[in-house]
Protein backbone atom coordinates (compact mmCIF):
# COMPACT_ATOMS: atom_id res chain seq x y z
CA UNK A 1 0.00 0.00 0.00
CA UNK A 2 1.47 3.48 -0.82
CA UNK A 3 1.28 5.96 1.50
CA UNK A 4 -1.06 8.56 0.37
CA UNK A 5 -3.41 5.73 0.29
CA UNK A 6 -3.54 5.12 3.91
CA UNK A 7 -6.38 6.18 6.02
CA UNK A 8 -5.82 9.43 8.87
CA UNK A 9 -6.10 6.31 11.58
CA UNK A 10 -3.22 4.51 10.01
CA UNK A 11 -1.09 7.10 9.26
CA UNK A 12 -1.73 8.32 12.74
CA UNK A 13 -0.06 4.91 14.32
CA UNK A 14 2.62 4.61 11.59
CA UNK A 15 3.82 8.69 12.07
CA UNK A 16 3.41 8.26 16.23
CA UNK A 17 5.45 4.74 15.39
CA UNK A 18 8.27 6.50 13.52
CA UNK A 19 7.62 3.78 10.68
CA UNK A 20 6.93 7.19 8.38
CA UNK A 21 7.64 10.84 8.60
CA UNK A 22 4.95 13.41 7.38
CA UNK A 23 7.27 14.77 4.82
CA UNK A 24 7.13 11.18 3.36
CA UNK A 25 3.30 11.08 3.56
CA UNK A 26 3.06 14.54 2.24
CA UNK A 27 5.45 13.75 -0.67
CA UNK A 28 3.56 10.64 -1.67
CA UNK A 29 0.21 13.57 -1.93
CA UNK A 30 1.86 15.32 -3.69
CA UNK A 31 3.17 13.23 -6.28
CA UNK A 32 -0.39 11.44 -6.92
CA UNK A 33 -2.00 14.69 -7.55
CA UNK A 34 0.66 15.40 -10.38
CA UNK A 35 -0.13 11.80 -11.12
CA UNK A 36 -3.84 12.37 -12.02
CA UNK A 37 -5.27 15.53 -11.19
CA UNK A 38 -4.87 16.63 -14.99
CA UNK A 39 -7.60 14.23 -15.70
CA UNK A 40 -9.66 14.55 -13.28
CA UNK A 41 -9.20 18.32 -12.39
CA UNK A 42 -10.16 18.30 -8.57
CA UNK A 43 -7.34 20.51 -7.84
CA UNK A 44 -7.62 24.17 -8.92
CA UNK A 45 -4.43 25.21 -6.76
CA UNK A 46 -0.85 22.96 -4.76
CA UNK A 47 0.65 24.92 -2.11
CA UNK A 48 3.69 22.11 -2.65
CA UNK A 49 6.22 24.43 -0.77
CA UNK A 50 4.11 25.42 1.89
CA UNK A 51 3.04 21.92 2.43
CA UNK A 52 6.19 20.24 2.93
CA UNK A 53 7.14 23.18 5.54
CA UNK A 54 4.03 22.26 7.34
CA UNK A 55 5.88 18.38 7.05
CA UNK A 56 9.04 19.72 8.24
CA UNK A 57 7.48 20.81 11.22
CA UNK A 58 5.29 18.14 11.93
CA UNK A 59 7.70 15.98 12.29
CA UNK A 60 9.67 18.09 14.57
CA UNK A 61 6.20 18.26 17.03
CA UNK A 62 6.19 14.48 16.73
CA UNK A 63 10.11 13.78 17.60
CA UNK A 64 9.75 15.65 20.70
CA UNK A 65 6.65 13.59 21.46
CA UNK A 66 3.38 16.01 20.43
CA UNK A 67 0.94 14.07 18.95
CA UNK A 68 -2.89 14.62 17.95
CA UNK A 69 -5.63 13.00 15.35
CA UNK A 70 -4.26 14.81 12.76
CA UNK A 71 -0.72 16.04 12.88
CA UNK A 72 1.22 15.36 10.14
CA UNK A 73 -1.73 14.58 8.10
CA UNK A 74 -2.35 16.15 4.28
CA UNK A 75 -5.71 17.69 3.42
CA UNK A 76 -6.89 19.72 0.49
CA UNK A 77 -9.41 22.51 0.94
CA UNK A 78 -12.53 22.95 -1.44
CA UNK A 79 -11.97 26.76 -2.92
CA UNK A 80 -14.79 28.69 -1.21
CA UNK A 81 -13.16 28.11 2.29
CA UNK A 82 -10.41 31.01 2.96
CA UNK A 83 -6.75 29.98 3.67
CA UNK A 84 -4.50 33.27 4.11
CA UNK A 85 -2.10 33.23 1.19
CA UNK A 86 -3.79 30.89 -0.78
CA UNK A 87 -6.55 31.70 -3.84
CA UNK A 88 -10.23 31.76 -2.84
CA UNK A 89 -11.74 31.83 -6.13
CA UNK A 90 -15.25 29.87 -5.55
CA UNK A 91 -14.76 28.56 -8.84
CA UNK A 92 -15.35 32.08 -10.33
CA UNK A 93 -14.13 34.17 -12.42
CA UNK A 94 -15.27 36.70 -10.39
CA UNK A 95 -12.81 35.90 -7.38
CA UNK A 96 -9.84 34.61 -10.28
CA UNK A 97 -7.65 36.58 -8.87
CA UNK A 98 -8.30 36.95 -5.01
CA UNK A 99 -5.76 36.07 -2.49
CA UNK A 100 -7.38 34.75 0.95
CA UNK A 101 -6.03 38.06 3.45
CA UNK A 102 -7.15 35.76 6.51
CA UNK A 103 -7.53 31.87 7.89
CA UNK A 104 -11.00 30.36 8.02
CA UNK A 105 -11.67 29.58 11.83
CA UNK A 106 -11.71 25.83 10.62
CA UNK A 107 -8.32 25.84 8.90
CA UNK A 108 -7.18 27.97 11.71
CA UNK A 109 -8.07 25.35 13.75
CA UNK A 110 -6.41 22.48 11.58
CA UNK A 111 -3.49 24.35 11.40
CA UNK A 112 -3.09 24.53 15.29
CA UNK A 113 -3.88 20.81 15.34
CA UNK A 114 -0.49 19.97 13.35
CA UNK A 115 -3.00 19.11 9.58
CA UNK A 116 -1.01 19.60 6.47
CA UNK A 117 -2.92 21.64 4.02
CA UNK A 118 -1.96 20.92 0.62
CA UNK A 119 -4.00 22.96 -2.00
CA UNK A 120 -8.07 23.97 -2.81
CA UNK A 121 -10.21 22.03 -4.69
CA UNK A 122 -12.81 22.52 -7.56
CA UNK A 123 -16.51 23.63 -7.43
CA UNK A 124 -19.16 24.57 -8.84
CA UNK A 125 -18.96 28.09 -9.07
CA UNK A 126 -19.62 29.91 -5.76
CA UNK A 127 -21.38 26.36 -4.96
CA UNK A 128 -24.16 26.66 -6.94
CA UNK A 129 -24.42 22.75 -8.92
CA UNK A 130 -24.91 19.21 -8.10
CA UNK A 131 -22.06 17.86 -10.60
CA UNK A 132 -19.23 20.15 -10.12
CA UNK A 133 -19.53 21.03 -14.30
CA UNK A 134 -20.48 24.94 -13.51
CA UNK A 135 -16.75 25.59 -12.40
CA UNK A 136 -15.08 28.37 -14.00
CA UNK A 137 -12.13 26.89 -14.76
CA UNK A 138 -13.62 23.19 -16.06
CA UNK A 139 -15.34 20.65 -14.70
CA UNK A 140 -13.98 18.03 -12.08
CA UNK A 141 -14.54 14.15 -13.30
CA UNK A 142 -15.64 10.99 -11.99
CA UNK A 143 -12.83 9.09 -10.88
CA UNK A 144 -14.61 5.80 -11.59
CA UNK A 145 -15.63 6.60 -14.77
CA UNK A 146 -14.56 10.28 -16.25
CA UNK A 147 -17.10 10.34 -18.74
CA UNK A 148 -19.16 10.67 -15.68
CA UNK A 149 -19.72 13.49 -13.23
CA UNK A 150 -18.48 13.90 -10.02
CA UNK A 151 -21.55 15.52 -7.63
CA UNK A 152 -21.06 18.57 -6.18
CA UNK A 153 -20.81 21.22 -5.32
CA UNK A 154 -17.70 19.73 -3.44
CA UNK A 155 -16.91 17.30 -6.49
CA UNK A 156 -13.41 18.10 -6.55
CA UNK A 157 -12.87 17.39 -2.70
CA UNK A 158 -15.04 13.84 -3.38
CA UNK A 159 -12.56 13.03 -6.18
CA UNK A 160 -9.67 13.78 -4.69
CA UNK A 161 -10.30 11.78 -1.41
CA UNK A 162 -11.54 9.38 -3.83
CA UNK A 163 -8.05 9.01 -6.28
CA UNK A 164 -5.56 9.68 -2.64
CA UNK A 165 -4.81 12.94 -3.59
CA UNK A 166 -5.21 13.76 0.33
CA UNK A 167 -5.81 11.93 3.30
CA UNK A 168 -8.99 13.72 3.87
CA UNK A 169 -10.69 16.90 2.74
CA UNK A 170 -13.21 19.75 3.43
CA UNK A 171 -15.97 20.46 1.74
CA UNK A 172 -19.66 22.77 2.03
CA UNK A 173 -23.37 21.80 2.20
CA UNK A 174 -26.28 23.47 1.57
CA UNK A 175 -28.35 21.10 0.17
CA UNK A 176 -26.41 17.84 -0.96
CA UNK A 177 -23.02 19.81 -1.74
CA UNK A 178 -20.88 16.89 0.68
CA UNK A 179 -23.04 13.80 0.80
CA UNK A 180 -23.79 13.64 -2.98
CA UNK A 181 -20.51 13.81 -4.22
CA UNK A 182 -19.69 11.55 -1.89
CA UNK A 183 -22.12 9.04 -2.74
CA UNK A 184 -21.21 9.28 -6.42
CA UNK A 185 -17.46 9.05 -5.57
CA UNK A 186 -17.60 5.85 -2.85
CA UNK A 187 -16.04 8.28 0.39
CA UNK A 188 -17.46 9.36 3.15
CA UNK A 189 -19.29 12.51 3.56
CA UNK A 190 -20.75 14.14 6.51
CA UNK A 191 -22.66 17.32 6.95
CA UNK A 192 -22.10 18.27 10.88
CA UNK A 193 -25.60 20.50 12.50
CA UNK A 194 -26.05 23.84 12.07
CA UNK A 195 -23.80 25.42 14.47
CA UNK A 196 -21.62 22.53 14.86
CA UNK A 197 -18.48 24.37 12.64
CA UNK A 198 -17.99 27.98 12.28
CA UNK A 199 -18.42 29.35 8.96
CA UNK A 200 -16.09 32.33 9.63
CA UNK A 201 -14.07 32.67 6.41
CA UNK A 202 -16.31 30.36 3.62
CA UNK A 203 -18.41 32.04 1.04
CA UNK A 204 -21.32 31.08 1.75
CA UNK A 205 -24.25 29.22 -0.89
CA UNK A 206 -26.63 30.64 1.56
CA UNK A 207 -25.87 31.95 4.96
CA UNK A 208 -28.52 29.76 7.54
CA UNK A 209 -27.75 26.29 5.85
CA UNK A 210 -24.29 26.70 4.38
CA UNK A 211 -22.22 24.19 6.50
CA UNK A 212 -18.39 23.03 6.29
CA UNK A 213 -17.73 19.15 6.76
CA UNK A 214 -15.27 16.50 5.99
CA UNK A 215 -14.57 14.36 2.96
CA UNK A 216 -13.48 11.18 4.52
CA UNK A 217 -11.98 7.43 3.40
CA UNK A 218 -13.68 6.40 6.59
CA UNK A 219 -16.61 7.18 9.26
CA UNK A 220 -13.86 6.70 11.74
CA UNK A 221 -11.56 9.24 10.02
CA UNK A 222 -14.72 11.65 9.28
CA UNK A 223 -15.31 11.77 13.31
CA UNK A 224 -11.23 12.45 13.87
CA UNK A 225 -11.44 15.48 11.31
CA UNK A 226 -14.95 16.39 13.12
CA UNK A 227 -13.86 16.33 16.89
CA UNK A 228 -10.75 19.11 15.45
CA UNK A 229 -12.67 21.76 13.06
CA UNK A 230 -16.08 21.52 15.75
CA UNK A 231 -16.73 23.91 18.06
CA UNK A 232 -17.54 27.52 19.20
CA UNK A 233 -16.52 29.89 17.46
CA UNK A 234 -16.86 34.16 18.82
CA UNK A 235 -16.50 35.01 15.08
CA UNK A 236 -19.71 32.97 14.26
CA UNK A 237 -22.57 34.00 16.10
CA UNK A 238 -24.60 31.31 15.03
CA UNK A 239 -22.02 28.11 16.54
CA UNK A 240 -23.43 26.76 19.69
CA UNK A 241 -22.25 26.66 22.80
CA UNK A 242 -21.17 23.00 23.70
CA UNK A 243 -17.98 20.96 25.06
CA UNK A 244 -15.96 19.14 22.59
CA UNK A 245 -17.24 16.09 21.79
CA UNK A 246 -14.61 13.17 21.22
CA UNK A 247 -16.56 11.75 17.90
CA UNK A 248 -14.36 9.11 17.41
CA UNK A 249 -14.95 7.27 20.75
CA UNK A 250 -18.54 6.90 20.42
CA UNK A 251 -19.02 3.52 19.65
CA UNK A 252 -21.18 2.60 22.12
CA UNK A 253 -24.72 3.54 21.18
CA UNK A 254 -26.75 1.83 24.09
CA UNK A 255 -29.37 4.06 25.28
CA UNK A 256 -29.52 6.54 21.99
CA UNK A 257 -32.46 6.78 20.34
CA UNK A 258 -32.65 7.22 16.64
CA UNK A 259 -36.21 8.22 14.86
CA UNK A 260 -37.04 6.94 11.48
CA UNK A 261 -39.28 8.75 9.70
CA UNK A 262 -41.48 7.20 7.63
CA UNK A 263 -42.25 9.99 5.52
CA UNK A 264 -38.59 9.06 3.88
CA UNK A 265 -39.85 5.94 2.52
CA UNK A 266 -41.94 7.20 -0.27
CA UNK A 267 -43.09 6.00 -3.57
CA UNK A 268 -40.10 6.23 -6.40
CA UNK A 269 -37.04 6.18 -3.58
CA UNK A 270 -34.82 3.61 -4.72
CA UNK A 271 -34.79 0.05 -4.32
CA UNK A 272 -31.08 0.09 -3.37
CA UNK A 273 -31.17 3.26 -1.49
CA UNK A 274 -34.03 1.70 0.44
CA UNK A 275 -32.13 -1.69 0.71
CA UNK A 276 -28.44 0.68 1.94
CA UNK A 277 -30.83 2.59 4.81
CA UNK A 278 -32.48 -0.42 6.00
CA UNK A 279 -29.08 -2.38 6.72
CA UNK A 280 -27.67 1.36 8.02
CA UNK A 281 -30.84 0.84 10.68
CA UNK A 282 -29.88 -2.79 11.43
CA UNK A 283 -26.60 -2.27 12.12
CA UNK A 284 -27.10 0.86 14.68
CA UNK A 285 -29.44 -1.24 16.13
CA UNK A 286 -27.00 -4.33 16.83
CA UNK A 287 -24.81 -1.62 18.13
CA UNK A 288 -27.38 -0.71 20.85
CA UNK A 289 -29.64 2.29 19.60
CA UNK A 290 -33.26 2.17 20.06
CA UNK A 291 -34.68 2.38 16.63
CA UNK A 292 -38.29 4.65 16.87
CA UNK A 293 -40.52 4.86 14.29
CA UNK A 294 -41.45 9.10 14.20
CA UNK A 295 -43.54 10.85 11.33
CA UNK A 296 -42.59 14.36 10.32
CA UNK A 297 -45.43 15.37 8.46
CA UNK A 298 -44.18 18.93 6.91
CA UNK A 299 -41.82 16.69 5.08
CA UNK A 300 -43.60 17.04 1.69
CA UNK A 301 -43.19 20.72 1.78
CA UNK A 302 -39.34 20.47 2.11
CA UNK A 303 -38.16 21.10 -1.16
CA UNK A 304 -40.73 24.03 -1.77
CA UNK A 305 -39.21 25.60 1.11
CA UNK A 306 -35.87 24.99 -0.27
CA UNK A 307 -36.37 26.88 -2.85
CA UNK A 308 -37.69 29.96 -1.76
CA UNK A 309 -34.73 30.57 0.94
CA UNK A 310 -31.67 29.22 -0.80
CA UNK A 311 -32.57 31.86 -4.06
CA UNK A 312 -33.07 34.74 -1.83
CA UNK A 313 -30.17 33.74 0.25
CA UNK A 314 -27.96 33.55 -2.39
CA UNK A 315 -29.08 36.83 -4.31
CA UNK A 316 -28.39 38.73 -1.14
CA UNK A 317 -24.92 36.69 -0.73
CA UNK A 318 -23.65 37.49 -4.66
CA UNK A 319 -24.63 41.97 -4.07
CA UNK A 320 -21.38 42.19 -2.57
CA UNK A 321 -19.42 41.24 -5.71
CA UNK A 322 -19.60 44.16 -7.80
CA UNK A 323 -16.11 44.60 -8.25
CA UNK A 324 -16.04 47.82 -5.68
CA UNK A 325 -13.73 45.87 -3.14
CA UNK A 326 -12.60 43.00 -4.44
CA UNK A 327 -12.67 40.48 -7.73
CA UNK A 328 -13.35 41.29 -10.89
CA UNK A 329 -14.01 44.89 -12.42
CA UNK A 330 -15.36 46.19 -15.51
CA UNK A 331 -13.98 49.48 -17.29
CA UNK A 332 -17.14 51.35 -17.39
CA UNK A 333 -17.55 54.67 -16.29
CA UNK A 334 -20.99 54.98 -15.36
CA UNK A 335 -21.78 52.88 -12.01
CA UNK A 336 -24.94 51.01 -13.29
CA UNK A 337 -22.78 49.86 -16.73
CA UNK A 338 -20.04 49.07 -14.15
CA UNK A 339 -21.84 46.67 -12.29
CA UNK A 340 -23.84 45.55 -15.31
CA UNK A 341 -20.34 44.68 -16.98
CA UNK A 342 -18.79 43.15 -13.49
CA UNK A 343 -21.18 40.85 -12.82
CA UNK A 344 -21.95 40.18 -16.52
CA UNK A 345 -18.60 39.55 -17.07
CA UNK A 346 -17.89 37.85 -13.60
CA UNK A 347 -20.41 35.45 -12.91
CA UNK A 348 -21.39 32.52 -14.61
CA UNK A 349 -24.69 31.21 -16.06
CA UNK A 350 -25.24 28.97 -13.33
CA UNK A 351 -24.86 31.42 -11.36
CA UNK A 352 -26.61 34.52 -13.38
CA UNK A 353 -30.02 32.56 -12.76
CA UNK A 354 -30.09 33.90 -9.37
Amino acid sequence: MKLNQLTIQEARQKLDQGEITAVDLTQACLERIKEVNGKIHACLAVDEVGALAQAVVADKKILSGQTGPLLGIPYLLKDNILAKGLPATAGSKMLENYIAPYDATIVKRLRKAGAILLGKTNLDEFAHGASTEYSAFGPTHNPWDTKRVPGGSSGGSAAAVATDMCLFALGTDTGGSIRHPAALCGVVGYKPSYGLCSRFGLIAMTSSTDVPGPLTKTVEDAAMVLSVMSGQDKQDGTTVRSKALAFESLKDLSGLKIGVPKEYFIDGLSEGVAKRVKEAIAELKQAGAGIVDVSLPHTKYGVSVYYIITPCEISSNLARFDGLRFGHQGEAKDLLEYYAQTRGEGFGPEVKRF
